[in-house]
C-alpha cells in the first residue's frame, strides 16, 4: 500500500479578506443582520420521535485506525473491495495547494473561456492594460460563476455563465480603493451579470471552443430587466428614473443559478447589499429595513455612488428594493428581455432550481447565503406547458410570477441535551427529524400578520423572521435528485454560532458551534407539493480524522477531506457532485467531489479535481462525457494585487490571474469515454 498523504488539517485560515472584502463586502467581519429570538423547536421537544432502527444501525460511524488521513491509502481501499459506484470509478485526486487545476490520472483538461475573451462581435482582444467598459461589454465577464450547457439547433451547446462580482485590486494594475476613475467603475458594470456563448466540441475531444454565434450575449449592469409578479409596480420599487416600478437596470452578485424545465435559465442575486451607500443616513423605516440585509450605512469600497445617484441611498431609497431578486433569461432569443421573479421574494437568493410536481405545477428551492438566514420554496399556481417552443418558453416563464412563497422551520428529534456544539453524534447515531413549510404570502394575500403582501415579496427576511423560521448556517445551493426526488442543500459554514453572544447556538441541523466546515443536508418530501418533510445530514463536513464529522456512515478513512459546500449537481447516475468555497479552512485548495447518495457507497466521497491557489470552485456541470467547473477569483490571497501576482493561471509564466471555465474529461480511441468509467 502506497504511503498515506498527511494533510496540513484543522488550519486556522479562512478564505482571504480581499475575497471577503469584494464577494460580499466583509459580512463575515460583520454581526450577521438576523437580530430575530426564532425559537428553535427542537428545544421544546418533550419526547423522541420513534427512530427506525434499521437505518440507525446504517448510520454508525467508523472511525480511522491511524492519525492521518490517506487520500492515497482510499483509492487502494476502491480497488480491495472490488466495486465501484458507476459514474465515480477514477483514482481520487491528492488534496494539495498547487497553482493549477488538478484532474484524476487519465484525464485530460482544457480552458473553455476566460475573463476578456470576446463573447460578441466586435470585441477587442483582451489587454489587462488597456481595458475600457466598452470592450468589457462585448467581453466574457469576470469571476464567473453559476454555468449551464443548453443544446443548439445545430449540434452545439450555449455556455451560460454568471458573473458575480468584480476584485478591482486585482483587475487593474495602480488601483485607488478610495479613489477609483470612472471608466474602472464602468468596466465593473460591464463586467458584472451573465455570459451566452455558443461552444462547438473540438472533434474526439472533450474541449469546447467558443464560436461568435447569433444567439451570443452579454448582460451586464446596463441591461433592461423587467420586474414581474406580485410586487411589480408597488411604490417600494418605484424610482425617480423608474415611476412605473416595473423596469429595474442590471443584475448583480449572481452567484448560483439553475436550468428550468422549458430550458431557460434562473439566476440568483446573492450578494447585493455591498453595492448600496449611505443607509445609515436614511429615514425609518428605509434605515431599519436595510439594516436587516445587511446594506452598508455609510461609503461602499467600490465607490460606484460617485458615479450613479441610484447607488446611493439618500437619493434613490427605493433602488436597492428592485435587487436581491431570482432573474430568469432566455438565452435562445438573444431580443428578448430577462426578468425579475418578485414573487420568489427578495434575500441573498444563491440559486433557483425547480422540480416539477406531478399535476404539472412547478416548485423551485432557494437558500439565502448568510449565516443565520433560511431555506424557501415557491410553488406555482399554474402548471407547466411541455416543450421548449418559444411560445412554450414564454408561457412557463411567467409560472413564477404567481403561486406561493414558504419558507422552512425544521425540528430535531433527539433531546437537546444531545447537540453540544461540538458535532458528536446523539444516541441515534444521526442528525435527523422532520420540518415544515410555513406560507408568507400567495399572490396578493399576505399570510404574516403585519405586514402587507407586498412587503413580505420586498422584505422577504423581515416576514420569516416573524414566522418563526430556523437559522441556517448559510444555505447555498439547493437541488432535487432527478432519481430520488430528495432535496439536498449546500450548508456553508458558520463560524458565529454559538460563538458570538446572543447568537444561536447548536440545533440538530446545525449541530456545532463555530461551523468552519459547513455540512449538507437531505430532505425528504413526500411530494414536492408536500407541506411536511422529514430530513437528516448527510455530511458534516471537514477533515475524516475528526471525530465531529460524518460522511452518511461510510468508513472515514476512505473519503476525502471536505470544507465549506457550496454548488451541487448530479450526474446521470444519481451521484451528488459538490463544489467547495473556501476550503482554506483545511489549508488545502478548493474543488470537486462526487459522492453515491444511495446504496453500499453511500457517503463515499472522493474528490475529483482542484482549482489553483486562491481560486473558488464552481459552477460544476457534470454530462456523461464531459465535466465543466468556473475557476473564480485565482490568486484571490492576502498580500496580492495586480502588482504582486500570486497565480499566473491558466496562462502561465509572468501572466496575470483569470478567472475562467475548465473542461475535463476522459480521452479514448474515438474520443472521450463516460466519466467515471
Amino acid at each position: 500500500m502506497p504511503p498515506r498523504i498527511p494533510l496540513p488539517l484543522l488550519n486556522p485560515s479562512r478564505r482571504a479578506a480581499v475575497t471577503c472584502e469584494y464577494r460580499c463586502g466583509n459580512a463575515c467581519s460583520h454581526e450577521a443582520p438576523n437580530p430575530s429570538a426564532n425559537e428553535y423547536l427542537g428545544d421544546i421537544v418533550t419526547s423522541v420521535i420513534n427512530r427506525r432502527k434499521a437505518l440507525k444501525a446504517g448510520a454508525v460511524v467508523t472511525f480511522a485506525a491511524s492519525g492521518v488521513v490517506g487520500v492515497g491509502g482510499a483509492a487502494v481501499a476502491d480497488e480491495q473491495r472490488g466495486r465501484g459506484t458507476p459514474g465515480l470509478n477514477f483514482e481520487r485526486v491528492q488534496p494539495n495547494t498547487l497553482d493549477a487545476v488538478v484532474v484524476p490520472k487519465g484525464y485530460e483538461q482544457a480552458v473553455v473561456i476566460r475573463w476578456g475573451d470576446p463573447v460578441l462581435p466586435g470585441a477587442p482582444k483582451f489587454n489587462f492594460d488597456k481595458q475600457t467598459a466598452a470592450g468589457q461589454a462585448k467581453q466574457f465577464g469576470y469571476n464567473c460563476d453559476f454555468a449551464a450547457l443548453l443544446p443548439t439547433h445545430g449540434g452545439n451547446q450555449l455556455l451560460v455563465t454568471n458573473h458575480e462580482y468584480t476584485s478591482e485590486t486585482f483587475m487593474f494594475k495602480g488601483y485607488k480603493t478610495d479613489n477609483p476613475t470612472e471608466e474602472q467603475v464602468k468596466i465593473g458594470w460591464a463586467a458584472h451579470g451573465l455570459s451566452v456563448v455558443e461552444v462547438e466540441q473540438v472533434r474526439g475531444s472533450g474541449r469546447l471552443k467558443p464560436v461568435i454565434g447569433r444567439q451570443n450575449r452579454r448582460i451586464t449592469m446596463t441591461t433592461p430587466f423587467k420586474i414581474t409578479g406580485p410586487a411589480a409596480g408597488s411604490d417600494l420599487l418605484k424610482t425617480s428614473v423608474d415611476p412605473t416600478g416595473t423596469v429595474a437596470l442590471g443584475t448583480l452578485n449572481n452567484c448560483a443559478g439553475g436550468v428550468t424545465p422549458w430550458g431557460t435559465i434562473l439566476s440568483g442575486e446573492e450578494n447585493f447589499n455591498q453595492y448600496w451607500a449611505n443607509a445609515g443616513q436614511t429615514a425609518e423605516p428605509v434605515k431599519s429595513r436595510a439594516a436587516r440585509y445587511g446594506i452598508t450605512s455609510g461609503a461602499t469600497s467600490r465607490k460606484w455612488e460617485r458615479f450613479d445617484k441610484r447607488f446611493d441611498m439618500v437619493q434613490e431609497p427605493n433602488e436597492v428594493n428592485r435587487f436581491g431578486y431570482v432573474i430568469e433569461l432566455d438565452p435562445h432569443d438573444p431580443e428578448s428581455m430577462p426578468v425579475k421573479h418578485t414573487a420568489l421574494g427578495r434575500f441573498k437568493h444563491e440559486c433557483a432550481n425547480i422540480r416539477v410536481a406531478r399535476d404539472g405545477r412547478v416548485v423551485a428551492y432557494s437558500g439565502d447565503d448568510e449565516r443565520f438566514e433560511y431555506l424557501y420554496k415557491f410553488v406555482s399556481k399554474n402548471k407547466m406547458r411541455k416543450g421548449n417552443s418559444r411560445t412554450a418558453r414564454r408561457y412557463n416563464m411567467t409560472l413564477l410570477d404567481e403561486g406561493t412563497l414558504y419558507v422552512a422551520r425544521f425540528t430535531g428529534d433527539s433531546p437537546p441535551s444531545e447537540i453540544d456544539g461540538t458535532g458528536k453524534l446523539p444516541s441515534d447515531k444521526r442528525f435527523d427529524g422532520s420540518g415544515e413549510w410555513i406560507p408568507l404570502a400567495s399572490g396578493n394575500r399576505s399570510f404574516v400578520p403585519g405586514m402587507t403582501a407586498e412587503e413580505v415579496y420586498v422584505f422577504t427576511r423581515l416576514a420569516a423572521d416573524k414566522v418563526g423560521a430556523t437559522k441556517m448556517d448559510r444555505p447555498e445551493d439547493v437541488e432535487a435528485s432527478p432519481k430520488t426526488g430528495k432535496v439536498y442543500v449546500a450548508l456553508s459554514n458558520n463560524v458565529e454560532r454559538g460563538v458570538t453572544p446572543g447568537k444561536e447556538s447548536a440545533t440538530e441541523p446545525n449541530p456545532r458551534n463555530n461551523n468552519k466546515h459547513g455540512q449538507v443536508l437531505e430532505l425528504t418530501e413526500h411530494d414536492p407539493l408536500s407541506l411536511r418533510f422529514t430530513w437528516w445530514l448527510f455530511l458534516v463536513c471537514g477533515d475524516p480524522n475528526d471525530p465531529n464529522t460524518y460522511f452518511a456512515g461510510f468508513p472515514k478513512d476512505q473519503v476525502s477531506p471536505i470544507s465549506s459546500p457550496d454548488n451541487v449537481a448530479f450526474d446521470q447516475y444519481g451521484n451528488l457532485w459538490i463544489s467547495t468555497d473556501s476550503a482554506n479552512a483545511l489549508g488545502i485548495n478548493d474543488g470537486l467531489y462526487g459522492v453515491p447518495v444511495d446504496g453500499p457507497e453511500r457517503g463515499n466521497l472522493k474528490l475529483f479535481l482542484t482549482v489553483p491557489r486562491g481560486a473558488e470552485t464552481c459552477g460544476p456541470i457534470v454530462q456523461e462525457r464531459l465535466i465543466t467547473v468556473c475557476v473564480q477569483h485565482p490568486g484571490e490571497v492576502d498580500g496580492a494585487s495586480a502588482e504582486k501576482p500570486a497565480s499566473h493561471w491558466p496562462d502561465g509564466g509572468d501572466s496575470q490571474p483569470r478567472p475562467s471555465v475548465v473542461a475535463v474529461w476522459k480521452p479514448g480511441r474515438h474520443g472521450p469515454m463516460k466519466i467515471g468509467s
